[in-house]
């Protein structure tokens, strides 16, 4: 059974080790090899602010099974001007293992959810150019790509993404 809830300070470890096995396994042929086999858990954990609050401050979920952090989802307000107001997932992976199991499903309806409460009517997110797993997953949630493209630089490297967009209930 998997259960959500917010992040806590002690959940970095396990957080960063699904971010970078995420990234390991759902990059690679996108990323340089290099770069994927150089990421390390203990040196991404030591970047999240898990547990913080506040009003604009990004907040954190974790999706939890058999006592071990599966995979997380981080929103916030959206950063991109044209679209102020809007929410935005920041950040949703799950770890490999887990892919298909339902667990980024949980996530992404909670993500909406939380998005929702906090008085966003539409959300958006940046997906990497060529990451057609993911964007089938989004696509299946009823995201759709609203034209967007840039090149950002994430963790040091630079990679092109297209922008999502979708109504929230």
């Amino acid at each position: 059974m998997v259960t959500v809830r917010d992040a806590r300070p002690d959940d970095a470890a396990e957080v960063a080790g699904v971010h970078v096995r995420s990234w390991q396994v759902g990059y690679r042929g996108l990323l340089a090899d290099e770069y994927l086999d150089s990421l390390r858990p203990h040196e991404r954990a030591a970047r999240y602010d898990l547990g913080a609050t506040g009003p604009g401050l990004p907040s954190t979920i974790v999706a939890v099974a058999d006592g071990s952090v599966r995979g997380f989802a981080t929103t916030g307000a959206a950063r991109d001007p044209d679209v102020a107001g809007a929410g935005e997932v920041l950040a949703l992976y799950v770890d490999p293992p887990a892919w298909g199991s339902g667990v980024g499903r949980r996530l992404m309806a909670e993500a909406r959810a939380r998005l929702g409460a906090r008085g966003h009517r539409r959300a958006v997110l940046w997906v990497m150019v060529g990451n057609v797993r993911a964007q089938r997953f989004y696509d299946r949630d009823r995201w759709a790509p609203d034209g967007l493209r840039r090149t950002d630089e994430v963790w040091g490297t630079a990679v092109d993404e297209v922008r999502y967009r979708r109504p929230l209930p």
